[in-house]
């Protein structure tokens, strides 16, 4: 991992995955270090984000690390026509490592191509975000005890949601079953199902979760996400489609845990929010925990 660039989960084996939750681990015991003491981190959002940015900045200041970068693409050289090879090849002379959010697919390999220093990837379209499912995989072991035999459940966005297309990539390393629940306009794309059919991992598509969340010992929800869509009417359509209520999690596994990567619009009802399954704030959490563990592995600290 040290000296390498993290862009899709792919790039990571299982046995680095792991190593990655034990660091994680390592840091929720203690999360104060001065390991990054005189490291510089370039955080670069072009997109808005506030739980991905705010959990690397501080993650890079609980390990003693100061923070460069912009956090809206109108404040860099963008907004006068630099090229993104121009901005890393720039940013990359000024820090250690680069932590870039883009809204187009593929941007974050093509950095990582041409930086002269490692680049994680916090979400380029909707294409991958690794550090998300790092920190995914971290609260599910953490709350089941296990990775291994799990049924999850993603409900959504699946055609568009960067994070459930690298959760289900990790995932299937460890023997899931998956069952898909959306429109069928946000449908999980081909590609993945391919994926998972060559990898002999069970799925199962469903319009509806009432009748079948019994099943369930993740819930992981997704917003619609108005910024993938180009047909405003579309958007309306499709919003409202799935809403977990409180009610609903009468019957279900007393180890069901239900996840999302927020930000939330009301696709989980308040509630929820105060049912000891509903565990989206601590996962948020975990995320500080996760990406100090990302960061030091990367830098060779760890």
């Amino acid at each position: 991992m040290k000296n390498r660039s993290l862009v899709s989960i792919s790039d990571y084996s299982k046995e680095e995955i792991l190593k990655i939750l034990e660091l994680a681990g390592e840091f929720e015991k203690q999360p104060h270090a001065d390991l990054l003491k005189g490291k510089v981190i370039a955080s670069l959002f072009f997109e808005p984000s506030t739980r991905t940015r705010l959990s690397f900045e501080s993650a890079v200041q609980k390990l003693g690390g100061s923070i460069v970068g912009f956090s809206d693409s109108s404040s860099s050289s963008t907004t006068k026509g630099e090229s993104l090879n121009d901005t890393i090849r720039t940013v990359s002379n000024y820090a250690d490592l680069i932590v870039m959010r883009h809204p187009i697919e593929g941007s974050a390999r093509f950095a990582s191509e041409i930086s002269g220093v490692p680049v994680v990837n916090a979400g380029d379209g909707a294409n991958q975000h690794p550090t998300q499912t790092l920190l995914d995989l971290y609260s599910i072991k953490k709350t089941q005890g296990k990775l291994e035999d799990l049924n999850i459940f993603l409900v959504g966005d699946l055609k568009y949601g960067r994070t459930v297309h690298s959760l289900l990539e990790a995932m299937s390393m460890f023997n899931p079953t998956f069952n898909f629940i959306s429109h069928e306009k946000l449908q999980m794309p081909k590609e993945y199902k391919l994926f998972l059919d060559k990898k002999g991992i069970k799925y199962y598509e469903h319009e509806q979760f009432t009748d079948i969340i019994s099943r369930a010992d993740i819930m992981y929800m997704t917003r619609v996400q108005r910024e993938r869509f180009s047909d405003p009417i579309e958007y309306e359509k499709t919003k409202n489609t799935y809403v977990l209520r409180n009610e609903m999690l009468k019957n279900t596994k007393e180890n069901l845990k239900i996840l999302h990567p927020l930000p939330r619009v009301n696709e989980i009802h308040q509630s929820v929010d105060s049912n000891p399954k509903a565990y989206y704030f601590e996962q948020a959490l975990n995320g500080v925990y996760t990406r100090q563990a990302i960061i030091a592995a990367i830098l060779g600290l760890k």
